[in-house]
């Protein structure tokens, strides 16, 4: 068997179950979403949104990307964000990201990768940003997980620099930005920065809704 019909299988028999546990399942998911939740995270196969966090198809909107990146040129991103919080009108954003990215580690080398290094050209910047810091630290690998952290807290920034949140927050004082980190190791998501209506930005990135 070919590893993607064991995926159509496998999709059979969880379809099954959930039809056999409650009969309403996929009718009810049918009719439509409400999430309460935004999760902005990295496309890596090991850091699955809703199996972490223990939720259900309906919960959580997703977006993913290398790195969890919130770059202001990406209408991708943008396009998930406006829906999320216009529409679906979501409490809630986090931008997750993860201890071992390898996204954050190829931005510290100086090896030629091609395309993406357009996008880790971003996460070189939160680097440059931190310089001090993270040159001062003894290990690479101590290095790489500082900066994974420093880049969700930028990410964090980045959403609240965006008029989509601006104006959201000005109307319904809504959503709650979240920044995480997800060991790999462990399992457990860390909770590192939040920001909310409140939060106190510099005037030249403030659009005065």
């Amino acid at each position: 068997m070919k590893s993607y019909e064991q995926l159509l299988l496998a999709n059979k028999a969880w379809a099954k179950e959930k039809t056999e546990t409650n009969p309403d399942f996929f009718p009810n998911l049918a009719k439509g979403q409400s999430p309460r939740f935004l999760w902005i995270g990295c496309s890596d196969s090991r850091v699955p949104a809703d199996m972490i966090t223990g939720t259900e198809p309906g919960e959580i909107f997703v977006h993913r990307n290398v790195a969890n990146m919130v770059v202001h040129t990406d209408l991708n991103l943008l396009s998930v964000l406006q829906y999320a919080v216009e529409v679906l009108k979501v409490n809630h954003v986090m931008v997750v990201g993860h201890y071992g990215c390898g996204g954050v580690r190829a931005s510290m080398q100086k090896s030629h990768l091609g395309l993406i290094d357009k996008w880790l050209l971003n996460i070189r910047e939160v680097y440059r940003m931190n310089r001090a810091e993270l040159d001062g630290m003894e290990s690479e690998d101590s290095r790489a997980d500082r900066l994974v952290e420093l880049n969700v807290k930028e990410q964090v920034f980045n959403l609240a620099k965006t008029s989509i949140i601006q104006k959201a927050w000005a109307e319904r004082q809504a959503p709650l930005i979240h920044g995480w980190v997800y060991g790999m190791e462990d399992g457990v998501l860390k909770d590192l920065v939040r920001f909310d209506h409140t939060t106190e930005l510099d005037p030249v990135f403030s659009y005065g809704f």
